[in-house]
């Protein structure tokens, strides 16, 4: 992720005493949110007639975007009603965050913060449209009992980050992919989707390009699922079918400050500082725009929970002052300034979406789940969270209208 804003004056004689630090700046795009496909489904974009007798026998749902949301829709979707042709389309590999998130780890969820009120309290773009019955549908809980039934075994760390045990992501990435084989899901890899549009009937027609090959082929959907994460691709659709994008900005990122004093602190770990993030010309003063908990000094700033989460709450304020402004940090809320010295010693539209099924408003049988809505939490798995609970959602929605529908 980035680095952001510098400004540091720290005076070690004042324990008490904020230190000032002037900073400067990772991207995202936001869709407003509110509260085997067999061969023969290819199809040229005016084999309709021959299409339509096909629809007759049987219904069909394609996944834009192969990620946590994508992955786990496609199986909800799969498990409710096996008829279904569910193929998940992917323009690069799937799972790719996953595997990569957590240090390799895959922080599935959060086990700390289980009642959906404290939970949609960790989302700076999501947390009033998440107070509903969103993560009552599908809870922490209900993610962690998933992987564990389906072989994953899971532990909850001290600060309530929820790991597989094996510390590995691949334990989490394999269980997912091969549940979707099991069930007949088709992962369609190396394709992206550029344009999709809507028949006459109100079906889905999806332009697909094979990114290695210069290869087009048109996939006719009952449903369709948009859940490309922050990719321009999902914004892309969604504007082709009437849906506004509110413009993604940086969020979860690090600070960059320009102060040669804190080159000999590269490396130091503070548990507990308070700071407060103080941005010219925003008259916003809200209350998580001050946090207090664990500081890494890097070699060119501030990192850590601390930083990411005013990176998080503060991310539309940040952009708009250009990235530049002051971070008052106290570092010893709670230290005597012996303490402090010995340490130092020692290291030297919101509204489109129903968030109850994830179906557009503007679109019959369009539905969105994951990064491409404006939702985005804060460190600690609540982004995964997010992910699970709408693609869970979403398949609910998409397997129950396909079983009523035959």
């Amino acid at each position: 992720m980035p680095p952001w804003p510098p400004c540091l004056q720290p005076t070690l004689s004042t324990a008490r005493r904020a230190t000032a630090f002037s900073f400067s700046r990772s991207r995202r795009s936001r869709l407003s949110s509110s509260s085997s496909i067999p061969a023969s489904v290819c199809a040229s974009p005016g084999d309709h007639t021959h299409q339509q007798q096909r629809d007759n026998e049987e219904q069909s749902l394609v996944v834009v975007g192969g990620g946590a949301a994508g992955v786990y829709a496609s199986i909800r979707a799969k498990t409710l009603a096996p008829h279904l042709n569910v193929v998940v389309v992917e323009k690069g590999r799937f799972l790719s965050k996953v595997k990569v998130s957590g240090g390799g780890r895959c922080n599935v969820t959060n086990g700390h913060h289980l009642e959906p009120m404290g939970l949609s309290r960790n989302y700076p773009r999501g947390n009033k449209e998440l107070r509903g019955s969103f993560f009552t549908a599908h809870g922490p809980q209900d993610t962690m009992r998933w992987f564990t039934d389906h072989g994953v075994e899971l532990k909850t760390e001290d600060d309530g980050r929820v790991f597989p045990v094996t510390d590995n992501s691949a334990s989490v990435v394999d269980c997912l992919l091969n549940e979707a084989r099991r069930l007949g899901v088709s992962l369609q890899a190396g394709k992206a989707v550029p344009s999709v549009s809507v028949t006459q009937h109100g079906k889905f027609v999806l332009k697909v390009e094979k990114r290695t090959a210069d290869l087009v082929d048109y996939l006719n959907a009952n449903y369709v699922l948009v859940a490309t994460g922050s990719s321009q691709q999902g914004y892309s659709i969604a504007a082709q079918l009437g849906h506004s994008i509110i413009s993604p900005v940086p969020s979860l990122f690090t600070f960059k400050v320009a102060d040669k004093r804190l080159a000999d602190l590269a490396g130091v770990t503070f548990p507990v500082v308070k700071a407060k993030l103080k941005l010219d010309g925003v008259q916003k003063s809200a209350p998580e725009l001050t946090q207090t908990g664990p500081m890494l000094v890097t070699h060119w700033g501030l990192s850590g929970p601390i930083v990411l989460r005013l990176s998080a709450w503060g991310a539309r304020e940040l952009h708009q002052c250009n990235y530049q402004g002051k971070l008052m940090v106290d570092f010893v809320p709670d230290i005597h300034i012996e303490d402090m010295r010995r340490i130092l010693f020692h290291y030297k539209d919101q509204h489109a979406i129903s968030l109850g099924t994830m179906e557009s408003k503007k679109q019959p049988n369009l539905f969105f789940a994951g990064e491409v809505l404006n939702v985005d939490g804060v460190t600690g798995g609540f982004n995964f969270q997010n992910a699970w609970t709408g693609g869970y959602i979403a398949g609910t929605s998409i397997g129950t209208l396909a079983l009523t529908s035959n």
